[in-house]
């Protein structure tokens, strides 16, 4: 028995709604990149981006930065002289760029300012010391920084910040937020492969920046064992009488790296071959740079403008001298002046 045609008016299609427009699609598909589709919440990015003219130590120090706020910020921003704090947060916005880490060089010292886009506030800090994370690995004897860790954003933790008011209440909350928060129940022990340490010495007054890859290992597993398991290759046995030589041959048979009881930790749950919820693991820290040590010099209430809600606690006339913050050094780029022709595309990734 045939069936009756389609007329004129009816769509042929079965079970198929109307179409989406391309551009409500990119709109969705963009909505969509901006939130956590575990928590719900609006996943934090960010733009590293310098004011001014910068030294070339600086410049890999800036891109240390890009870095380590992988992967929710733009690692290949182009910048262009002519681009004014408005371009930035002009294109931050469709963007959903939420955080901007400003790398400037005044003649007193380095600094580097914390803002929120586009209302801030903004945290100004005066970098007293650093050191680039190639300077890092150059210091290491075997420096372990695969480009697999930097698929996920790192593990902020805060230490020394308690019991200090304000504005340091409001600098903890940036720090907080400005990476995507963890949920335990959810959050896959796998993808936690790097730590941002913020430690408030209280004596010094200073802030330390300190950027570590996690690595689990076994306890009591030797090290050939573990590359074994890891690599997934035959071992070259041909001077070898049996398999057992290549686990107990001296200096490797019962070698383990760490045993410290405080290190070990039992994982809730399978990591990988290796690490498995049954037997104990231990943590290993190791640091990857870039490294700071900051000083809080200035809090604004606005985005790099407004009232000034943390000066330094010195004489007006010295302000500057003590590593406070001056128009006249950074220079004029945070005019307000309007966009420029072509600004926005100039800042594409």
């Amino acid at each position: 028995m045939r069936q009756p045609r389609s007329g004129p008016g009816k769509s042929r299609g079965r079970g198929r709604g109307p179409r989406i427009p391309a551009t409500t699609l990119r709109k969705q598909q963009a909505a969509l990149a901006n939130v956590d589709q575990i928590t719900g919440a609006k996943i934090p990015k960010s733009f590293v981006f310098s004011r001014g003219k910068l030294p070339s130590t600086l410049r890999h120090l800036q891109q240390d930065l890009r870095k380590v706020m992988l992967p929710y910020t733009a690692l290949n921003l182009k910048e262009k002289k002519r681009n004014n704090l408005k371009d930035f947060v002009n294109v931050a916005g469709p963007l959903g760029v939420t955080h901007f880490l400003i790398l400037s060089n005044p003649k007193s010292l380095p600094h580097l300012r914390f803002s929120n886009s586009p209302q801030g506030p903004t945290f100004t800090f005066q970098i007293e010391e650093y050191a680039l994370a190639a300077d890092i690995a150059n210091s290491q004897k075997r420096p372990r920084c695969p480009p697999g860790i930097f698929k996920n954003s790192p593990l902020v933790v805060l230490s020394g910040f308690s019991g200090l008011g304000n504005p340091f209440e409001s600098l903890v909350e940036y720090f907080q937020h400005m990476v995507p928060a963890v949920d335990p129940s959810t959050v896959k022990l796998a993808e936690c492969q790097r730590i941002l340490l913020l430690k408030y010495d209280k004596e010094k007054e200073v802030v330390d920046f300190r950027h570590y890859s996690i690595k689990l290992q076994p306890v009591g597993v030797s090290r050939r064992i573990r590359k074994l398991m890891q690599n997934n290759q035959v071992p070259d046995l041909r001077d070898l009488k049996d398999v057992s030589d290549y686990v107990t041959k001296a200096g490797y048979g019962s070698e383990s790296e760490v045993d410290d009881e405080a290190a070990t930790v039992s994982l809730p749950s399978d990591v990988d071959k290796l690490n498995q919820a049954s037997r104990k693991s231990a943590v290993r820290l190791q640091e990857i740079g870039p490294r700071m040590t900051m000083r809080l010099v200035k809090v604004e209430a606005g985005l790099c403008s407004g009232d000034v809600l943390y000066p330094w606690p010195v004489a007006k006339e010295s302000v500057g001298k003590k590593g406070g913050v001056n128009e006249e050094d950074i220079g004029q780029e945070d005019t307000e002046d309007g966009l420029e022709d072509g600004s926005e595309e100039e800042m594409e990734e």
